[in-house]
């Protein structure tokens, strides 16, 4: 599994970061910051939800 994040189109809405702080991250403009590209255990399951609840459809996973 790869987290992947289209800066272009994150909207900071921060949803991310409250799913998953360990994963994500925002900058000083409010825009994702991808921490753990490859995230394992509990940090890949919250990232997963993340993925989900992103507003912007910025956040995607690749692989399994």
């Amino acid at each position: 599994m790869k987290i992947r994040a289209d800066r272009d189109v994150c909207i900071g809405a921060g949803n991310c970061v409250l799913a998953a702080e360990n994963v994500f991250d925002q900058d000083d403009d409010a825009i994702v910051v991808v921490l753990q590209e490859t995230p394992e255990g509990a940090d890949a399951e919250a990232a997963r939800n993340a993925v989900g609840s992103c507003p912007s459809g910025a956040l995607s996973i690749e692989g399994t």
